[in-house]
């Protein structure tokens, strides 16, 4: 049995330490047969970009010849080699980790990059060149491009870019000044890629760059304008990241048996799956490390991990709220609410952005699609209807929605107000603690609020706060796009005999208090009904509740 490769990157060090790889080599045949020879690929962050460039790099070294049959024999490409295997020095550069403080530690850190990675190409392929200090990052590409031409006037490079946006990113959601300094017309980082650009009519044969969002492909890449993006093109939808097929595989593969896939699969893909990055895209993705963090837990505790989310991963979504204060005003609340309420957006993509101009809600949409906040759904009107892929980013938006409620509500609820609750309706099968602090939320809105309050915005507050009682599956109407309960709490282990609460809910206007029974009736009605589906009938230990806010006060009613 091959050993699973969480955390692994490198694909050398994967084959040589026998670690399973499931093969996307056919991919390279797919990039090497296009008409453009400069390449960018966008995905979220720790879906596997680093590793398909470690295999890039593999594949097309000139220095690892000898090694081909060794790397590549039980693989796609190793059984349909292209012509141009094994016939580059490869440059490959990684601008993670960069140190963006402030504009010293950004420049530092860029150069810092640049020479690393010139110094061990030099190594690599005995070039006599010295890395002079003095010199800029451009002006050390320059010099290298200048004597590999000179000294190997034959051969050919091909550069990979590595999380060419990160240190960007960074700036962009903190300190949007400072990334303008760097790629504006005389900027660091937009004279090196003019640079590279100028390498293309020499040395440099082919070109890969990967990251995450088009936020800076436009403004660090202006001077260098000759890459095709293939980002959305359905031909490469699967390239990166697992699809189901490729995800059983991998459990056979580590002995995971047919039962035990029944009960972990559909949690995986309840909270893992759901990308698609193009429209006319074959199959949906899983992202892959969040699968591999999982199965790595499964395995060594033969439990299903309490944790769903990789912490390691979570760090990085935890930025959410840095991109989204980009849009100001009522379009970033207006898309947050319209994503967790369950409806599609229909927004075209936005190809290129301009930091210079404040962000539309398109730009907006496009950013959280680049970034995994969203993905396409379908299509209307010739556009794509984007929604949040899975369970693990809706918690992530949860978590942001609740804290912008926090900040207009001036509340705080600690964790121990979690416990209370969570400990009332798992034991008693009672929502009074988190009715509670439902109520707390709404009669601290201002009055400005309640213009847009209605059914679905009071459940949305409601199922924002239950998300985060992490012994419970929280299902709703919203989520499954079909009649079904307004919200379905269910012990996730349900021999502890813990309950779990139905609840279905309503919405009354200041005004129409006359009418509270009307809606409760209307509420009972509806549960009675749910009742009858065999799914809810398998159930066990399930209170039924009624709930009608009237403006800021709510009714609850048991049922049965």
């Amino acid at each position: 049995m091959k050993k699973l490769p969480y955390g692994i990157s490198d694909y050398e060090r994967l084959v040589e330490n026998d670690y399973y790889y499931i093969d996307k080599t056919m991919y390279i045949e797919k990039l090497e047969n296009l008409a453009e020879p400069y390449i960018m690929f966008l995905r979220p962050r720790k879906f596997g970009k680093t590793l398909f460039t470690s295999t890039l790099e593999n594949y097309y070294d000139i220095k690892k010849q000898e090694q081909f049959e060794k790397l590549f024999s039980n693989t796609y490409i190793g059984k349909n080699p292209t012509k141009l295997k094994n016939s580059y020095h490869i440059l490959k550069f990684n601008f993670a980790g960069i140190d963006t403080t402030n504009n010293e530690t950004t420049l530092k850190g860029f150069k810092e990059k640049i020479t690393f990675s010139i110094d061990e190409f030099v190594k690599k392929y005995n070039i006599e060149f010295y890395i002079n200090p003095e010199l800029t990052a451009e002006g050390l590409l320059n010099n290298l491009i200048v004597a590999f031409k000179i000294q190997k006037p034959k051969e050919k490079i091909y550069v990979i870019i590595d999380e060419y946006d990160h240190f960007a990113n960074e700036l962009l959601g903190f300190n949007t000044d400072q990334f303008k300094n760097l790629v504006s017309k005389n900027g660091k980082v937009r004279k090196w890629y003019e640079i590279l650009k100028e390498g293309t009519e020499s040395v440099i044969d082919r070109i890969f760059i990967t990251g995450v969002a088009q936020i800076t492909l436009d403004s660090l890449t202006s001077g260098f304008n000759i890459g095709s993006d293939k980002t959305q093109n359905a031909r490469f939808n699967e390239m990166i990241g697992f699809t189901e097929e490729e995800l059983i595989k991998l459990m056979e593969e580590q002995n995971i048996t047919k039962t035990e896939q029944e009960t972990i699969l559909p949690i995986m893909k309840e909270n893992y799956d759901g990308y698609k990055f193009s429209i006319d895209g074959k199959e949906k993705i899983y992202n892959s490390n969040m699968c591999l963090y999982f199965l790595n837990d499964y395995l060594e505790s033969g439990k299903i991990p309490v944790q769903l989310i990789d912490m390691n991963i979570a760090s990085d979504y935890s930025k959410l709220g840095k991109m989204l204060s980009l849009c100001k005003g009522e379009e970033r609340e207006k898309v947050i609410e319209k994503t967790l309420s369950g409806e599609g957006i229909i927004s075209e993509i936005t190809a290129k952005f301009n930091p210079a101009i404040e962000f539309t809600e398109q730009d907006l949409v496009s950013m959280l699609y680049y970034l995994g906040y969203l993905t396409i759904t379908g299509e209307k009107f010739e556009k794509p209807e984007l929604r949040i892929p899975n369970k693990v980013m809706k918690e992530i938006y949860s978590e942001y929605f609740l804290e912008i409620l926090k900040k207009e509500t001036d509340l705080q609820v600690t964790e121990n107000d979690y416990n209370e609750m969570l400990e009332e309706i798992a034991i008693e099968g009672k929502i009074d603690k988190i009715i509670e602090m439902l109520e707390k939320y709404l009669q601290n809105l201002s009055n400005r609020d309640y213009q847009k309050f209605d059914e679905k915005y009071v459940k949305l507050i409601f199922y924002c706060i239950a998300m985060n009682l992490k012994i419970f599956r929280l299902k709703s109407e919203m989520e499954v796009q079909r009649k079904y309960p307004d919200i379905l709490l269910v012990p996730k282990d349900q021999s502890k005999g813990y309950k779990g609460v139905m609840i279905e809910f309503k919405y009354l206007k200041k005004g129409e208090e006359k009418r509270l029974k009307e809606k409760q009736e209307e509420a009972k009605k509806q549960i009675e009904e749910y009742g009858e589906f065999e799914e809810i009938k398998e159930l066990k230990n399930i209170n039924k509740y009624t709930v009608v806010a009237v403006n800021d006060k709510i009714y609850v009613e048991k049922i049965g």
